[in-house]
């Protein structure tokens, strides 16, 4: 394991198929800018990993044994251990909904490109949310589908108020997937503003991540 460096993404990668963390590890170990600081087999191991070696992101397989991905994501969100960066397949609906929910900053799939992966995680170290364009079509057509009609006094749009309106217009870009940069861009403020109105919208509506942002804008049609 090497010193850390300047400036350089410390990430922990988390997959229970030996060849394929190897993999993981290559790629993630050519960019310059990126140290693998441990590798987990298991969920358990992830968590415990997290807590010693303090990595700036766990680079997440949700199908593990002894702890699976989303409740080892639910685990390191929870204590601020790390950003989660999930690695998923096309047919696991259900994790990917439950990572969503525990937090996780991001989702890739397990055939994501090298180039792509390794933009993946800075794009997360950068603060951004990341979602793989099929995902996003998942989710899309889950927000899609008929919804239940919200019983008297469910939370609804009113969970909002709680907002400014500076914060809401940040939201609602959230909600269409734009970057921090995009953001500060069409509301002509500095890219460092943005993080900040994120940071506390979070607070605030009791989010774990900018991707639960996004999902709840979308769900609100904000």
């Amino acid at each position: 394991m090497t010193a850390e460096r300047a400036g350089t993404v410390r990430v922990l990668v988390a997959e229970d198929q030996s060849a394929v963390r190897a993999g993981l590890v290559l790629i993630l170990g050519s960019a310059p800018d990126i140290e693998v600081v441990g590798e987990a087999g298991d969920g358990e191991e992830a968590v415990r990993l997290a807590r010693e070696l303090a990595p700036d992101l766990v680079l997440m397989d949700l199908q593990m044994p002894r702890l699976d991905g989303v409740s080892a994501t639910r685990q390191i969100v929870a204590e601020q251990l790390a950003d989660v960066l999930v690695l998923t397949t096309f047919d696991l609906d259900e994790y990917i909904f439950g990572a969503l929910r525990a937090g996780a900053a991001g989702f890739l799939l397990k055939n994501t490109e090298a180039a792509d992966l390794i933009e993946g995680v800075r794009t997360i170290a950068r603060g951004e949310g990341l979602i793989a364009p099929a995902v996003t079509r998942r989710l899309i057509a889950e927000f899609a589908s008929p919804r239940p009609v919200r019983a008297p006094g469910a939370p609804g749009a009113e969970v909002l108020d709680v907002l400014t309106r500076r914060e809401r217009e940040v939201l609602t870009a959230l909600g269409e997937g734009l970057s921090n940069a995009e953001i500060a861009s069409r509301l002509s403020m500095a890219e460092a503003t943005v993080k900040t109105h994120v940071s506390r919208l979070l607070n605030k509506l009791e989010l774990r991540s900018r991707v639960q942002a996004a999902v709840l804008a979308q769900e609100l049609g904000v």
